[in-house]
């Protein structure tokens, strides 16, 4: 008879338990770890960011009616020595007025003047070698005339002269151009005027041509502006202007438009114009400031005429910013315009191309790009990006900003 081994009762059913009980821990655990990602929060977006800025208007002035300027002399040039050498005297000084074959610097003439000796001695060699070179001429010549000596001789002796009086010729020659370079030594003014910049001192080693003063000529002053693209039109040659001067209040002066530059200035992009001043006066000094106020006429009215009515748009009137405010598009002039947000100080940034009436010392007058109620970044113009959340702040000193 066969004995079977006896199973333990309970066994396997409580392993299958197990199980199932491990299975669904891990099943929670799986449930537990999907529903706390579920509930995770969104990334919260950034805060959008602070930049100061104003509603601007139009100020009421003429965008083109008048233009910042400066004093400046018709005639400027560079006073420089026409060889190389060591300054040894300087006669004037910055702002002084000088003549017109006034001497005003010298260079160490020794090296100079040894070179006119040196050329004076290679011509008295010359001079003699001509001399001995004419009478051997003369005597072969009384020769050859009685068949005393070979025709080839007296070939040969005419050939001598020649090339002795062609090396007299040539030692002239260099003696004069060392004598001419011992005068350029001596720097004299080619014409009456004032000393404007001093470029070189005494014991200083120049070149040739370098500049050593500057000389603004006496005689026609002109005033020069930068004359925005919009102007143009209205700035013709012979234009007359109106001038004031802030170091001389009350009194006025007429110029006359007698250059316009035909390329804009590729920083500024802005046309330099020159008008010359009518009866200055003595009083009138090269580098005064001066405000240029061009006489209205009859092809003016689109650009200023329009600029009496009351009901004037945008464009014939000028928006006067903040120089802080301007910011460049490539080479056109723009500023940042706060587009509206969701709330009264939310917005977005754009950046808006205008076009420049006037620049001023510390501000700038934009004759069109703008509306009025546009909302203008006046700072940190270089630090923002197009469609960049924005916050609008008011400035911290509005006075700064005025208008």
């Amino acid at each position: 008879m066969q004995i079977r081994p006896s199973r333990r009762p309970g066994r396997t059913g409580r392993s299958f338990v197990s199980r199932i009980r491990a299975g669904g821990a891990a099943l929670a655990l799986c449930g537990a770890i999907a529903l706390a990602g579920c509930h995770q929060k969104e990334a919260a977006a950034p805060a959008p960011r602070p930049v100061v800025a104003v509603a601007v208007h139009p100020d009421g002035r003429p965008a083109l009616a008048s233009l910042p300027g400066e004093v400046d002399a018709r005639y400027a040039t560079p006073l420089s020595f026409r060889v190389a050498g060591k300054i040894v005297e300087r006669r004037v000084r910055l702002g002084d007025t000088v003549k017109a074959g006034q001497i005003v610097a010298r260079l160490d003439p020794e090296d100079l003047q040894k070179n006119v000796a040196s050329a004076q001695a290679q011509l008295d060699a010359a001079q003699h070698q001509l001399v001995y070179a004419k009478q051997q001429l003369d005597r072969d010549t009384a020769q050859a005339q009685e068949k005393l000596i070979a025709p080839a001789q007296l070939e040969q002796t005419q050939n001598a002269y020649a090339s002795a009086s062609a090396q007299r010729d040539q030692t002239q020659q260099q003696l004069a151009l060392a004598k001419n370079q011992l005068q350029y030594a001596t720097l004299a003014a080619d014409h009456a005027g004032f000393i404007t910049a001093e470029d070189a001192d005494t014991g200083q080693n120049v070149s040739s041509g370098q500049a050593v003063y500057h000389l603004a000529w006496s005689g026609d002053i002109d005033i020069v502006c930068d004359a925005p693209e919009s102007a143009l039109a209205a700035l013709a040659v012979g234009r007359t202007a109106t001038i004031t001067l802030p170091a001389l209040p009350g009194r006025r002066f007429t110029a006359r438009v007698r250059e316009v530059s035909p390329a804009a200035d590729p920083q500024s992009r802005t046309y330099r114009t020159k008008l010359t001043l009518e009866a200055p006066g003595p009083d009138v000094r090269l580098g005064m400031t001066a405000d240029v106020a061009f006489d209205r006429v009859a092809s003016d009215q689109v650009a200023l005429d329009r600029v009496a009515s009351d009901g004037v748009t945008n464009g014939t009137r000028a928006y006067t910013l903040p120089a802080t405010a301007l910011f460049h598009d490539g080479t056109d002039a723009a500023v940042w315009v706060v587009r509206p947000g969701d709330g009264a100080s939310a917005g977005t940034l754009e950046l808006r191309r205008v076009q420049v009436a006037r620049y001023d010392e510390r501000t700038v007058s934009v004759s069109a790009g703008l509306n009025d109620g546009d909302r203008v970044v006046l700072q940190g113009v270089h630090t923002v990006s197009a469609g960049e959340k924005v916050r609008v702040m008011a400035p911290l000193h509005p006075e700064d900003f005025a208008s």
